[in-house]
C-alpha cells in the first residue's frame, strides 16, 4: 500500500510492523544514522521496505545494509551495532 501525501512514512512503518508512531520514528531515524554522511529520505526507507516482505521487524541496520547491497542508496555504512548479549546472571 503506497501512502498518501497525508500519510507520514513513520505512520506506515508503524501500522506494518505494530509498533508505536514513536517506535517507528526511531527506527527511521536509525536507519538514516546507519549511514555515515549521505542519509535516505524516510520515504525511500519506507518504499524499500514495503518492497521488501520482511517475515518480522527488521533492524535498522539491516535494512541500512540491504538498501546499500541493492544499489537503491548507494552509500557508505557506518559501523554496525554492538551485538547486544545477555549478561551473566551472578545470582544463581
Amino acid at each position: 500500500m503506497t501512502p498518501t501525501n497525508k500519510t507520514k512514512a513513520f505512520e506506515e512503518i508503524a501500522r506494518m510492523f505494530a509498533i508505536s508512531n514513536e517506535s517507528a520514528k526511531y527506527f527511521l531515524n536509525h536507519v538514516q544514522k546507519s549511514f555515515k554522511v549521505e542519509r535516505p529520505p524516510h520515504k525511500l526507507i519506507l518504499e524499500f521496505v514495503q518492497g521488501h516482505n520482511y517475515e518480522s521487524k527488521p533492524t535498522p541496520y539491516e535494512v541500512a545494509s540491504a538498501m546499500k547491497e541493492s544499489g537503491v542508496w548507494n552509500y557508505d555504512l557506518g559501523s554496525p551495532p554492538p551485538a547486544v548479549e545477555d549478561e551473566e546472571d551472578i545470582y544463581r
